[in-house]
């Protein structure tokens, strides 16, 4: 491969992935393992803890280079109407490295106390810092003997960072919730492709927010020997390309003492314009006891790509500190203790 093809591959590399990856980290079946933050700042604050989860998401398994992402969030109340939340996060699909964090606000509202009407506002900042690691670069000679990256003039990684923010509400009526979030308000600058490979980037995409609708209902008590069961739907449009996707969850929790409980579920997702060709099914299992939770989901790839893969794996473990019950009910957990 002659240098310049090389570079411009790597160019090309450089713009759709970074692309891709700005726009929005993956989002599977993280939210619904007892972690609904991890889709809007809205959610934070709400509960009796410091909240803590860690995932570990492979997607794909069994093809090479797949992405992999490994993440943390905690959110805490601060005094009685008011949340605080940061995530951090480390994204890699194939050579492409996306690692970040995001800083969270949230403020909850009493719309009405008599009906549980409450209103939540939120927003993000985002930290994304972008990287392709030139590690794995070869050419080829022209007798087919591999050239390592560094005999090709390409000696560092190339890298970029930016900012951004999210924005969201979310409307609670006692067991019904819904939520508008919209990420990555600001659009990208260009003036950094301007004068390189015209041919190329005259595509490159300026918008990046993205939104998403979160919503849900829960039926039945969460007491000592209780049942509960929510179904949820997740949906997410881009406005680049204008593609979006829909989640149908369904999960049931069997509570034991205080807010100990044990939980199952199923979740599938299509494309909007392809409702009966889900890209994954998968279900998931969970359980919180005391202070510690454990969830596990399995997504099974459901498009031309089942052929090549093992499906999706997802593990979600957490912690929950610093019990203090809220004095607001904006705030309080509707678990009864």
């Amino acid at each position: 491969m002659k240098l310049k093809n090389l570079l411009i591959c790597v160019l090309f590399t450089t713009a759709t992935f970074g692309y891709g990856q700005e726009l929005n980290l993956p989002v599977y079946t993280q939210y619904l393992a007892d972690n609904d933050f991890v889709v809007s700042p809205t959610f934070a604050g709400i509960g009796d803890y410091l909240k803590i989860r860690a995932n570990g998401l492979t997607q794909w398994v069994g093809i090479k280079d797949a992405p992999d992402n490994q993440s943390v969030y905690a959110d805490i109340r601060i005094g009685d109407r008011s949340g605080l939340g940061a995530s951090f996060y480390n994204d890699r699909n194939g050579n492409t490295i996306q690692t970040g964090s995001k800083f969270s606000f949230a403020h909850h509202l009493i719309l009405d106390v008599t009906s549980e009407q409450y209103l939540s506002l939120g927003i993000s900042l985002n930290v994304n810092n972008f990287r392709i690691d030139i590690n794995n670069f070869v050419g080829y000679d022209s007798n087919g003997n591999p050239i390592p990256a560094s005999a090709l003039g390409i000696e560092d990684d190339r890298a970029q960072s930016n900012l951004n923010f999210d924005v969201g509400a979310l409307y609670r009526y006692k067991d019904f919730f819904i939520s508008l979030n919209l990420n990555n308000i600001l659009d990208k600058s260009l003036d950094e492709f301007k004068d390189i490979q015209n041919q190329i980037f005259q595509e490159e995409p300026r918008f990046l927010m993205n939104y998403q609708i979160y919503a849900g209902y829960v039926f039945g008590k969460p007491i000592r020997n209780g049942l509960q069961f929510e179904p949820s739907i997740f949906y997410q449009m881009f406005t680049s390309d204008k593609r979006s996707s829909t989640d149908f969850n369904f999960k049931v929790k069997k509570f034991g003492r205080n807010d100990n409980y044990v939980f199952g579920g199923i979740s599938y997702r299509f494309l909007n314009d392809q409702f009966l060709k889900p890209l994954n099914v998968g279900p998931m299992l969970g359980l919180n006891q005391n202070k510690f939770y454990f969830a596990y989901a399995y997504q099974i790839t459901a498009n031309g790509l089942s052929a090549y893969n093992s499906g999706t794996h997802v593990v979600t473990i957490g912690l929950n500190f610093l019990r203090g019950i809220s004095n607001c009910p904006c705030t309080k957990t509707r678990v009864r203790y």
